[in-house]
């Protein structure tokens, strides 16, 4: 047949895939089991649910001042975080050909804004993080982050996968409202509570839930789209309610048609880096612990993301390995030296990335319609930031049940020695809100239980050091060293 050829390589179970045209070869979308429709569903389902990172970062980062009391402009930093979002979503999708998003990193973008900050300048603190990203790559070079990752037991990545599910279920029901932090002035060592009160009030948390339901029960119907669907159809609902009801406050986002969808970027915030000066304020030695700190978030939270991702698109094999693991590794690097570059803080993969896969995503096509959707946005921020949280997190909900689902039997539950790690890495995640303390408390308690079984030299020489490194880490603060 004209145009047309058989590949191999990508295909579920080593069947013969039909491929059409030099896109579906290039991103091997047939070759994977998918369809440019599905990819291009999941590029949306993956652009809503992370979109809130467009006024999410800017809120942190310009929320906090430098040692000079100087803050960074709010307009700035949207124009910041969406094209560098843009720009390593789309080199992803290239270079890494894997349906993997990125942005602006959650809790590095704390660090930066609170530890960094506070006690240099702000071209100071990106220059830290551009230093982060260049020891990101140089590890990749030498092959020594792909040797972390592949020492790491299939038993454990599952763990690793089932705790970014229950974490970025937490996220969505946090983000929604349905679940709310108990001020500590409550006098209760009970931390969350059901809304924000103890109960379920106002319509954001109806379209919330009926946002839920309409997803899952998609879902269980098998309706192509379920997530996007419900995404779109909640947006128009909260659109509606809240033009006829009198609603308080959504959140970070309201619901409303902006009367004017255009603006215009301001790049003002890139470029503005300086690599070493951090280092004259602070010293040589606090400087390289705050690279350190910067460089092991932005490391396993990634690896993290990366497995989760690649497990639940069905992309890794028996060992765990994927297809252009180094690739992915690498433009993960860049793109942790963008962000700083940019002074939109570390950019980093997303674990919101599942929405996509779970509309079906299989290939770095999905990235190009999630990157593309993020140069839009820097024109239509107005337009972009509209979705509510309430109608974008009931698909991480959904996705959170996927993984779940499709990774928790794969867990040798007879041998202790994998289980209990397993264990504390999928509950560590959502409890310390974390992807890389669940991946710490999971391998240091992994090589010791293996150490008490006698069982020392079945661990990798790669696991000893990422625990040792770890139990550094967590040590720091007690050292003082911080």
């Amino acid at each position: 047949m004209t145009g047309q050829a058989t590949n191999k390589s990508d295909a579920p179970h080593g069947a013969s895939v039909v491929t059409h045209g030099p896109l579906d070869r290039f991103f091997r979308v047939s070759a994977r089991g998918s369809t440019f429709g599905r990819e291009i569903r999941g590029g949306f389902a993956t652009f809503f649910a992370m979109a809130y990172i467009l006024v999410l970062n800017p809120i942190i980062l310009s929320g906090a001042k430098d040692m000079h009391g100087h803050q960074l402009d709010n307009g700035q930093l949207v124009t910041a975080t969406a094209l560098t979002a843009a720009f390593t979503t789309l080199l992803m999708g290239v270079i890494g050909n894997v349906p993997i998003a990125l942005a602006a990193g959650l809790g590095v973008n704390t660090v930066v804004a609170l530890q960094l900050a506070p006690r240099m300048s702000w071209p100071d603190a990106m220059g830290m993080v551009v230093l982060a990203g260049f020891v990101v790559m140089l590890l990749v070079a030498t092959g020594l982050r792909e040797r972390v990752m592949a020492a790491v037991p299939v038993g454990l990545r599952k763990g690793i996968a089932i705790g970014i599910g229950l974490f970025i279920m937490l996220i969505g029901l946090v983000d929604a409202g349905f679940v709310s932090r108990i001020p500590d002035a409550a006098g209760t060592t009970v931390p969350l509570q059901l809304g924000g009160d103890g109960h379920l009030n106002g319509w954001p948390l109806l379209v919330f839930v009926l946002g839920v339901l309409l997803t899952l029960g998609l879902i269980v119907r098998r309706v192509p789209g379920a997530i996007l669907i419900g995404i779109v159809a909640m947006t128009l609902l909260a659109i509606v309610i809240e033009a006829v009801a009198d609603v308080p406050s959504w959140g970070l986002t309201t619901p409303k048609w902006p009367g004017n969808p255009v603006s215009s970027p301001d790049f003002g915030l890139v470029g503005e880096v300086s690599l070493f000066g951090g280092f004259d304020k602070v010293g040589l030695l606090t400087g390289l612990l705050f690279v350190f700190t910067v460089l092991l978030s932005c490391f396993f939270d990634a690896m993290g993301t990366i497995m989760g991702v690649g497990d639940e698109a069905g992309l890794t094999d028996e060992t765990g390995g994927m297809p252009g693991m180094n690739r992915v590794l690498f433009v993960d690097g860049i793109a942790v030296a963008a962000g700083g570059a940019s002074s939109s803080s570390a950019t980093t993969c997303f674990v919101e990335s599942t929405a996509g896969v779970g509309e079906g995503a299989r290939t770095g096509f999905a990235n190009i319609v999630t990157g593309g959707l993020f140069a839009v946005a820097l024109f239509l921020t107005p337009l972009a930031t509209m979705v509510p949280s309430q109608a974008a997190t009931p698909a991480l909900v959904a996705v959170g049940f996927l993984i779940l689902a499709g990774s928790i039997g794969d867990i040798d539950w007879s041998d202790a020695t994998i289980a209990i790690p397993a264990f504390l890495t999928m509950v560590m995640m959502p409890f310390t809100y974390s992807i890389t303390n669940g991946i710490g408390m999971g391998f240091i308690s992994f090589t010791v239980l293996r150490l008490v079984a006698g069982r020392g030299r079945e661990v990798p020489i790669a696991m000893y050091v990422v625990s040792a490194v770890f139990a550094f880490y967590y040590l720091m603060p007690a050292l003082d060293l911080t």
